[in-house]
């Protein structure tokens, strides 16, 4: 999908906080992460936002979930993640339940979600930010090397690392909201829309990074606006609609499906 041969040599990755040694395709893909079993999820008594939504998510994998707004896709990492209570269905990571547990210790598991909007603290410095991430992780020597690992993935971050949040651009602030997640060691990224509101530029170097990402061993649930970028990155996507699963497979085929072409790509 990302235009190489077969034939072609594999990229050195960057080691990335929350990465996991190499292993083999067929390890690493045959492994669910995450299972989501028929869930529900509402606002309030009126407005149910998912319906009986299922998803899986493999070791190794990217997989995407496509939709329009108030489709459910942000509700539905929220309610993953354990900021949102689901009214019925299972979420399991790496095999147990964590539908009942609440988004602190979703994320001191290793379920880290970067929420729309990138939610960082303006008025903190970036290494505030950055260290903000690392609360699950006491060894104060690991905390530093994974500072110098985020510095390498984003060199601008380490050149502010004094500024105020608040102050630095959109860009960079997605930058700094990924940099943070990475900190806390994720065994799943989930990203929330990475690319809203930024330049073109910028958006080839968040997917670029998210490629990194996923190439050092991190598994990654993608929510993004951008339909086509994100299927061209991901493994397997999800197309989600009034709260509801309507579509899934191999996103090459979702690339060609004609429905999907006219609803988000953009083409008859």
């Amino acid at each position: 999908m990302d235009g190489r041969s077969p034939k072609a040599r594999r990229p050195r990755s960057k080691r990335i906080p929350g990465s996991s040694k190499p292993t083999s395709d067929l390890q690493r893909r045959k492994r669910p992460v995450l299972e989501v079993r028929n869930l529900h999820a509402s606002y309030g008594r009126k407005i149910k936002a998912l319906q009986d939504v299922s998803l899986t998510l493999r070791a190794g994998e990217i997989v995407c979930l496509i939709g329009a707004n108030g489709a459910g896709k942000s509700t539905l990492l929220k309610t993953i993640s354990g900021l949102l209570w689901p009214d019925a269905g299972e979420v399991l990571f790496d095999g147990h339940r964590v539908d009942s547990l609440s988004a602190h210790r979703t994320a001191a598991l290793g379920l880290i979600h970067v929420p729309e909007g990138r939610r960082i603290f303006p008025q903190l410095t970036v290494l505030e930010n950055l260290e903000m991430g690392a609360f699950t992780c006491a060894n104060a020597g690991d905390r530093r090397k994974d500072l110098r690992r985020v510095w390498d993935l984003f060199p601008v971050l380490g050149e502010r690392g004094r500024q105020e949040g608040g102050t630095l651009s959109g860009g960079e602030q997605q930058m700094l909201a990924i940099g943070r997640a990475l900190m806390a060691r994720p065994r799943l990224l989930m990203l929330d829309e990475p690319s809203m509101g930024l330049a073109p530029l910028m958006v080839r170097k968040i997917f670029s990074v998210i490629r990194d990402i996923h190439r050092a061993g991190t598994p990654i649930l993608l929510v993004e606006q951008n339909a086509q970028e994100a299927l061209r990155i991901a493994d397997r996507g999800y197309v989600i609609e009034t709260g509801r699963i309507v579509r899934e497979g191999a996103s090459a085929d979702l690339l060609k499906d004609p429905a999907v072409r006219a609803a988000y790509l953009g083409v008859a």
